[in-house]
């Protein structure tokens, strides 16, 4: 508990940093660079209209992501892509450990309920942010009930349970990104009933002809969809697939315990 109190502060401070720097980020760019074009390109369309009742505008890309619905999928989005990274990171350094001789039992050598304080220390001699992965962690508590109990599946009890409650630990922390994948399609559909909206509001105009208002309003109603839709759908890949591998990162690991610990395990 004590751990895991530790790392809360880091993880919420990377968190706040990383939603702090996508704000500036695509506000800066949107600022600078999407918005002016944007505006160049809708006078210059208005401008063409009107000189040539025949001309059809292009659809632009700066046009499609000029509104403030669309900023705010793309603020999200970088911070889901954040923390995600973040997870991976530590998913790919416990997917590393993997592949190490945590506790070296020569093949033939078994490990009786008198040796667990042994082969303990070579654990505990780990570095501290080592120690607190999952492996480190479900191979002293493994060892640790061997040598209270002197019980062989007591032990596998042990390390199972470290490992499902650690697939829940890591199950919860991607509350978040889930909150945001469902809020990007929610802010988009904001969008679209913010364009309809001032589309309807312009109605009064196209009576008369002037559709300009009326255009305009639709156009942000489904530039705002089209937009979250298309990024909550890179977003939910890219979800499933950390998911999967932290999935296979606590599977691995009970494999792990079972081929090159819980095996070599005898009470006498």
């Amino acid at each position: 508990m004590a751990t895991q109190k530790r790392m809360m502060p880091s993880e919420f401070v990377f968190d706040l940093f990383a939603l702090i720097l996508a704000v500036i980020v695509v506000h800066g760019i949107y600022v600078t660079s999407v918005r002016p074009k944007a505006a160049a390109l809708l006078t210059q369309q208005a401008e063409q209209m009107r000189t040539n009742p025949e001309y059809v505008p292009e659809r632009s890309l700066y046009i499609i992501l000029k509104d403030y619905e669309q900023e705010a999928c793309f603020i999200l989005m970088l911070w889901a892509f954040a923390i995600m990274a973040y997870k991976g990171w530590e998913t790919r350094r416990e997917w590393q450990l993997l592949n190490t001789d945590l506790v070296h039992v020569p093949e033939g050598m078994r490990i009786l309920p008198e040796d667990t304080r042994e082969y303990s220390r070579q654990v505990e001699a780990m570095p501290a942010d080592t120690r607190r992965m999952l492996l480190p962690r479900a191979v002293l508590s493994a060892l640790s009930r061997f040598g209270a109990t002197r019980n062989v599946q007591d032990v596998s009890d042990a390390a199972r349970g470290v490992c499902q409650s650690e697939a829940d630990r890591l199950d919860s922390e991607l509350s978040m990104v889930r909150y945001i994948a469902w809020a990007i399609p929610a802010i988009g559909f904001i969008g679209t009933v913010r364009g309809i909206g001032d589309a309807l509001a312009q109605a009064h105009k196209a009576v008369t002809g002037d559709i300009a208002g009326v255009t305009e309003g639709l156009g942000v109603a489904f530039n705002s969809t089209l937009v979250a839709l298309l990024i909550s759908i890179v977003l939910m890949f890219l979800l499933h697939q950390l998911q999967l591998s932290q999935e296979r990162l606590v599977q691995e690991t009970e494999t792990y315990l079972d081929q090159y610990v819980i095996r070599h395990l005898q009470t006498r």
